[in-house]
């Protein structure tokens, strides 16, 4: 019987019906593409994280950058001896470590031994400046002088005249500067740390066996400046290192140039038994905060950075759509929502007292407030569901028009250097520099998952129930009577 009624009075009062589901249906669709745009920058702020440290860190440990001694220089000198030749050709590198101050190798064990963490890698960032080129002698001329025309020479008496001083004309020198960034990488455990973010595209990566072998993986930009393919040859601080792969981030570029094994890295820059950056997973992502308080207990004189202090650095059109998502699209769903409960309630609360005499001749008929109360949470309940359906079809729609547009957001990660925080990581800041920045480009996406689906039916139920329960009191109110005195 109730499900006769129920069916008969919808189909009476279509219009009525498609008003309030449509009502609530822009409310859920609104909800469901702020929540999908939501997860999209949340996802898009994950890539940037992931294409700097590598995919599972949940923080790194490294060590502020001491203060220069009084007199010193923090910055690369170079020194070229002389040599009679006319035209001699001169190259130097100079290798320093960059990202904060270097710690101690076995820092990484005490680190991965700390409650919660699942595991620790070490890592060193060293930035390489290499200046080649050429000096050219000059030559030595002398210039005849004219004689004194008072008569007095030089000394000695004599009054002829005598050569000018010599004079150098042409030689100089020219030089180019290059400078790129190299990680020494735990070829062991690659599966944390800044190769984690890189795939390999051609060659191969680095084998457990190869700790002490001159071999490198190259970044895909930095290959396709230097032209440098599988196999080619290339020498720092005269240490010749062979190619066996090229790598591409994952998502947007890379901001490390070369990958060699740790060893080598540690011999080039002088820093044995050193890391720049220890790069953690924790056993738990729900309890990084307090994995990353027990790491700065125990270990002093250290900087731990979580993936969401560094999230906070982010700038750039990601973090201001990431703002507009969450605050002013949030508030925004909310009142829109709010609008179509209200909307919907009064709609039913309309509709209910149009129907006096209905009410009034059911209950006239022996039915009891509670089963007229029933009749109208029912039509309002299947009123919210069909706005949840089409809100559900308007939101994915919406969702997926974003992910096919793929707008494309810029995300810059400031960094102080010295490794104050995961910027010291590979592209942090070297010696003498006071902040680094590292320009991305991320695509957005607007997945919508099973949790956006549940909430939009939660809503599209609770809309009904409101509407519902405002029309049934308003229902349940009526008398018989009223019924009789609708009669015209």
């Amino acid at each position: 019987m109730f499900g006769i009624y129920l069916k008969r009075e919808l189909g009476r009062r279509k219009k009525a019906a498609l008003v309030i589901a449509l009502g609530l249906a822009l409310g859920i669709a609104l909800v469901i593409t702020v929540s999908s745009v939501s997860a999209g920058m949340s996802k898009a702020q994950d890539k940037v994280l992931q294409s700097l440290y590598g995919l599972g860190t949940d923080m790194t440990v490294t060590k502020a950058q001491s203060a220069p001694t009084s007199g010193g220089s923090g910055g690369p000198s170079f020194k070229f001896g002389a040599k009679s030749s006319s035209s001699t050709k001169q190259s130097s590198d100079r290798v320093m470590t960059q990202g904060g101050q270097a710690l101690k190798s076995t820092l990484v064990t005490k680190v991965a031994g700390q409650k919660g963490v699942e595991s620790a890698v070490g890592a060193l960032s060293l930035n390489v400046t290499k200046v080649d080129g050429s000096f050219t002698q000059g030559k030595a001329k002398s210039t005849t002088g004219s004689s004194n025309s008072g008569g007095q020479g030089q000394p000695g008496g004599s009054g002829s005249s005598g050569g000018g001083q010599p004079q150098v004309q042409g030689g100089g020198a020219n030089f180019n500067v290059n400078s790129y960034s190299v990680v020494g990488v735990d070829v062991a455990h690659q599966g944390l740390g800044p190769l984690a973010s890189m795939k390999i595209t051609s060659g191969k990566t680095f084998t457990s066996s190869q700790t002490a072998t001159k071999v490198a993986v190259v970044s895909k930009s930095y290959a396709k400046e230097k032209k440098y393919k599988v196999g080619s040859t290339f020498k720092i601080s005269g240490t010749k290192f062979t190619v066996i792969g090229i790598a591409t981030p994952d998502s947007s570029e890379s901001t490390t140039d070369l990958f060699i094994p740790l060893k080598l890295a540690q011999t080039l820059g002088d820093a044995k038994n050193e890391v720049t950056t220890i790069y953690v997973k924790a056993t738990d992502s729900k309890q990084i905060s307090t994995v990353k308080k027990e790491i700065q207990s125990n270990i002093s004189g250290t900087t731990v950075t979580t993936s969401a202090d560094l999230a906070s650095t982010v700038s750039g059109s990601l973090s201001t759509a990431s703002s507009l998502a969450t605050s002013v699209g949030k508030w925004l769903s909310i009142a829109v929502l709010a609008a179509a409960f209200l909307v919907a309630a009064l709609l039913t609360s309309s509709a209910v007292s149009r129907r006096v005499r209905e009410f009034g001749t059911l209950k006239a008929l022996g039915w009891p407030s509670r089963k007229v109360t029933r009749q109208v949470v029912g039509e309002s309940i299947v009123n919210g569901l069909m706005g949840g359906a089409l809100g559900i079809a308007l939101g994915v729609g919406a969702a997926y028009a974003v992910t096919a547009i793929s707008p494309k957001l810029t995300a810059q990660m400031g960094s102080t250097g010295g490794g104050g925080g995961m910027g010291g990581g590979p592209g942090g800041g070297g010696p003498g520099q006071q902040s680094t920045q590292s320009t991305l480009e991320i695509a957005l996406t607007a997945p919508v998952s099973l949790t956006t689906i549940a909430l939009a039916v939660g809503l599209a139920v609770t809309g009904g129930l409101i509407a519902g329960a405002m029309g049934g009191w308003r229902a349940s109110r009526m008398r018989p009577a009223d019924a009789l005195r609708s009669v015209s």
